[in-house]
């Protein structure tokens, strides 16, 4: 008994000691440090940030002409959610938990697109945490009281195959059909819902629809409007602004409890999602890069990000909702060349990205980078640690 609770107390020191070597950025503060201390090169620091200023995305910065171009050519492809036009060129770099260098309107509230599944999947976590999801394998019926997961097909759908956009589930959600989201283009519109069904875990589709399905599914096990669970379980917690909004649809309400509830979107295909400033998007990638924990507190377990990294059998690049996986589709070579095997991103159309490198201790937020020039950034910034 006396040598079980020495080796707990050893636990528990060692633990106190880690953390206290971490800095955790108070509400409204976080501290700057001069590249040098933290084991950077400045020359080489600045040239990685004048090569992603340079590469500033050239779509539209009126974001509902960028969505209409880009996002909404298929059927059903009218903007239901709110937009806003997007600000300059922005990125943030923390090393060993201080800021290193920043660029651009790094406290403007912005679109966010899919980063918006992210968040939406640590919500989920957090459901998986307090024990109201008792498996990440069960399916999703049982859970969610109403006829969207009734037919053979979708009753086999999990909360695993949600996640990792492996559903294939059939069906309609906020006027939206699942068929016509990124439909095949060799394939006329008119013959897209005759197309075969995928056994859910088979085939991965990236497919808004279905995200927001898992939206609506939280949103039930929860029994409160996302953002406030969010709000209350993380972005208080690690110190985020006050700014942020996650928004919904105009017809994405639904009767809760005896009030008219939102059911919130994870992206901005069809506008909506999250809309959030850069220096809040860091803390959130902070959080994951100290695995869960701020200031010795674990808000997100280990277990349940260990399972967000783990490769998806039919897409090894990607693991739970917007987790990318430093690894091509096959798994043959990395999709980041020049980063860690582990390192992994958080990625929204625009660009919008979060790179988390646990093993350089290191993360990066870049907003409106062209996303055939963010490899080599990364290479730079990289390179700048010597």
């Amino acid at each position: 008994m006396k040598k079980t609770i020495r080796y707990i107390f050893v636990l528990w020191l060692l633990a106190t000691i880690v953390f206290a070597q971490n800095y955790f950025p108070p509400y409204g503060e976080w501290e700057r440090k001069q590249p040098v201390a933290v084991g950077m090169s400045v020359s080489k620091l600045n040239r990685a940030v004048k090569f992603a200023i340079k590469s500033e995305s050239e779509g539209a910065r009126n974001l509902e002409k960028y969505i209409k171009a880009n996002l909404t050519k298929e059927p059903h492809g009218e903007i239901v959610g709110p937009t806003k036009p997007r600000g300059d060129m922005t990125g943030i770099i923390i090393k060993n938990g201080y800021i290193v260098a920043e660029w651009g309107e790094i406290d403007r509230v912005d679109m966010t697109f899919s980063i918006s599944k992210t968040y939406l999947s640590t919500v989920v976590g957090l459901a998986y945490d307090k024990g109201q999801i008792r498996s990440i394998h069960d399916p999703v019926g049982p859970y969610v009281p109403t006829n969207h997961f009734d037919s053979d097909h979708n009753s086999k759908i999990t909360w695993d195959h949600l996640l990792r956009q492996t559903s294939h589930w059939q069906g309609t959600l906020w006027d939206k059909p699942s068929w016509a989201d990124r439909p095949p283009k060799d394939i006329p519109w008119t013959d897209l819902q005759t197309q075969p069904l995928h056994e859910p875990g088979t085939f991965w589709k990236y497919n808004d629809v279905r995200v927001n399905l898992l939206a609506l599914s939280a949103l039930h096990v929860w029994r409160k409007p996302l953002p406030q669970v969010l709000k209350k379980h993380v972005l208080d917690p690690i110190g985020a602004s006050n700014t942020w909004r996650w928004h919904g649809y105009k017809n994405s309400w639904v009767l809760m409890d005896g009030q008219m509830v939102q059911s919130v979107s994870g992206g901005g295909h069809w506008g909506g999602g999250m809309f959030i400033s850069a220096i809040d998007h860091a803390r959130f990638g902070y959080l994951y890069l100290r695995n869960g924990n701020w200031n010795g507190k674990q808000l997100i377990s280990k277990d349940w990000i260990n399972m967000a990294r783990t490769p998806t059998s039919v897409h090894k690049g990607y693991g739970y909702m917007n987790w990318f996986l430093n690894s091509n589709r096959d798994g043959s070579k990395k999709s980041i060349p020049k980063a860690p095997n582990t390192a992994v991103t958080f990625r929204g159309a625009g660009s919008n990205i979060i790179y988390i490198d646990w093993e350089n201790d290191l993360v990066a937020v870049v907003r409106w980078i062209n996303s055939s020039h963010f490899n080599e950034f990364i290479e730079r910034l990289l390179q700048a640690i010597d």
